[in-house]
């Protein structure tokens, strides 16, 4: 009897063994993963994944976890990488600027913090000083000389429009160069190219930006989630963007050609080849009503996308657009996948369903114009609806200053 007992305390103990095992194995695109954090270790373990069909796996829910402004800041000059001990301080620095204390309770200013810091998070400092890698001072190229000279005829043009507001009487600080006098004769007058900002005007919803119009979705995207799925012959990728104003693409992989050069698309048009691993995909084709830092339809957008390891994505994008900067320019980012069922993404865009504030600025539009024509109230010009008159602060983030 004794050793059929210890026989079966041998078997309960290596059960038990074998349980304490499996939990504390780590499992693929959970751990770290799930709270946005991967290790050097976890990324370079074991060969990216495969689909069933024989292409490399990108699939699944991926962000960049780490914070690195889009362009090197003069303080960071020809440096390329932070140290360990430069990322921390930065992390300390940066933490006592976006958790600032609540202010007093109930109050306008705590209502509107609480709302702000929703979609506000701090992100661990990553190891590089820019996103952009080429060229390599981290800056994106001057812009050419064609877009300086429309800039100079959109910056007159709402200048312009700014001309009989009242808060650029007596030609205040906080005016920015508006001048006060009599409505523009240029009121009525179109913008030099489609608008995507605010100008001083409420007339259609195309005085307005484009986030105020749910419109604010750009291609390239760097912030933001992005859920990856395929299919032989195809990948789709989901955008979510911040407060609703998610989008789709649908990447076509059967080498099919662009679209005819007269067919403009918001996001562009793309297409795409496998190259080995990664994922190239060419986007042409883009609106003139679309704006990625003042490129329009002339933009050129080469991405690369490569799974490095089970739990890392690299995201590689080159952007050329000879009517915008002087030379092309590319951007590195490393993304990390995200634990699916604590991050679920729902395929609906949302910004529109609730978009109040849009159509609440068209009505009060109207009823400032019927109060004027009857005798009551300020001439609609005479009111700032662009602005605010606010002086630009200047940024006090210590990765960007």
């Amino acid at each position: 009897m004794s050793r059929r007992f210890l026989a079966w305390v041998g078997v309960i103990g290596v059960f038990l063994a074998v349980i304490v095992l499996l939990k504390l194995a780590p499992v693929p695109g959970a751990g770290q993963a799930s709270r946005g954090m991967t290790t050097a270790a976890e990324a370079a373990t074991g060969p990216a994944t495969k689909t069933p069909w024989g292409e490399p796996d990108l699939q699944g829910i991926w962000t960049d976890v780490y914070q690195t402004p889009l362009q090197r800041s003069a303080q960071n000059a020809g440096k390329e990488f932070f140290t360990d001990a430069e990322r921390a301080a930065l992390d300390r620095q940066r933490a006592v600027i976006e958790l600032r204390p609540r202010q007093e309770r109930g109050t306008e200013r705590d209502v509107a913090g609480a709302y702000n810091s929703v979609f506000m998070s701090v992100r661990p400092t990553g190891r590089r000083t820019s996103l952009i890698v080429d060229p390599a001072d981290g800056r994106i190229p001057p812009i050419t000389p064609e877009l300086q000279k429309q800039n100079e005829a959109e910056r007159a043009y709402r200048l312009a429009l700014l001309q009989a507001t009242t808060t650029c009487k007596n030609q205040e600080p906080g005016c920015r160069g508006g001048k006060y006098g009599p409505p523009s004769p240029r009121r009525a007058e179109p913008p030099p190219r489609y608008n995507t900002g605010n100008i001083n005007r409420v007339d259609n919803p195309e005085d307005r930006s484009m986030s105020e119009r749910c419109m604010s979705a750009v291609l390239p995207d760097f912030g933001g989630f992005r859920r990856i799925v395929q299919s032989p012959g195809s990948v789709a990728i989901f955008y979510d963007v911040g407060q609703g104003q998610g989008w789709h693409r649908n990447i076509p992989l059967d080498a099919r050609p662009h679209l005819p050069a007269h067919v403009r698309q918001r996001f562009g048009d793309s297409r795409g080849r496998w190259e080995g691993e990664t994922l190239v995909v060419d986007v042409t084709n883009f609106s003139a009503k679309s704006d990625f830092m003042g490129a329009r339809e002339n933009l050129h957008v080469i991405e690369r996308w490569t799974r490095t390891g089970p739990n890392t994505l690299e995201y590689v994008v080159t952007l050329d657009d000879k009517t915008t900067w002087t030379k092309p320019w590319t951007v590195k980012q490393e993304y990390t996948r995200q634990d699916e069922p604590a991050n679920r993404i729902y395929y609906e865009p949302r910004c529109h369903e609730g978009n109040y504030g849009l159509a609440g600025l068209l009505a009060g539009g109207r009823a400032v114009d019927k109060a004027f024509a009857q005798g009551r109230g300020p001439h609609p010009a005479a009111l700032d609806n662009a602005t605010g008159m606010q002086a630009p602060e200047e940024s006090t983030d210590p990765l960007t200053r």
